[in-house]
């Protein structure tokens, strides 16, 4: 399964996320790839409005590595870019979360790809420019 779709400003990026959130479920997994500056934490900001969380309350995790957010579902947001190795997700319990109560979203999941469920969701963000981002959403094959 791929889709694609391309925003033009933050805020079309947070619709976006708050639209695609209402396809997910609790345990449902969302790796988002892309450089800084990509837009992940604005699509996690429409993720949370679409759960019912203000997106104010939604900020990128980088120093705690994981925040929490309740709303209508619990919306577990991790950011893996300062981890050196999928152990220290380990040791902060990230398997716990992935089979939690809520939807999980992971920015930069590359750096503990080895712990991600197979049936994770992958959306790639590329900034062409500026203003334009280009989401590509994939699923893998069980």
């Amino acid at each position: 399964m791929e889709k694609d779709f391309t925003t033009t400003s933050p805020d079309e990026t947070i619709a976006k996320g708050k639209e695609f959130v209402t396809s997910l479920e609790t345990g449902d997994i969302v790796c988002l790839q892309g450089d800084l500056g990509a837009g992940k934490t604005h699509f996690v900001k429409g993720m949370a409005e679409g759960l019912g969380i203000d997106s104010n309350d939604v900020s990128s995790p980088t120093f705690t590595l994981i925040n929490e957010y309740g709303g209508d579902k619990l919306l577990y947001h991790f950011d893996c870019y300062r981890m050196e190795s999928p152990r220290e997700a380990l040791e902060i319990g990230a398997e716990e979360y992935f089979y939690g109560d809520g939807v999980t979203v992971i920015e930069w999941p590359e750096r503990i790809e080895s712990l991600i469920p197979p049936e994770a969701i992958w959306i790639s963000i590329d900034a062409p420019d500026k203003n334009t981002r280009k989401f590509v959403i994939r699923k893998r094959e069980l």
